[in-house]
């Protein structure tokens, strides 16, 4: 099992993230992500995700940005 030290910048975040990821992994064509076994995907596959998700947090970001102003 591996071990991460990653942890959200908000306490509680964690769950929502989860969620997020299995969803854009879903979108991307990766299907049942949160059961699969990570190893037996590529590097590209997976750093795809993480870069996807990435984007749609920033986007959601700057969303909220514009609506403040």
């Amino acid at each position: 099992m591996a071990r991460s030290s990653n942890k959200p910048a908000v306490q509680g975040a964690s769950n929502a993230l989860n969620n997020m990821k299995y969803e854009m992994a879903n979108e991307l064509g990766v299907a049942n992500y949160a059961n699969i076994d990570k190893g037996s995907l590529t590097s590209r596959q997976n750093g795809y995700i993480g870069g996807y998700m990435t984007r749609k947090l920033v986007q959601f970001a700057e969303e909220q940005m514009k609506g403040q102003q």
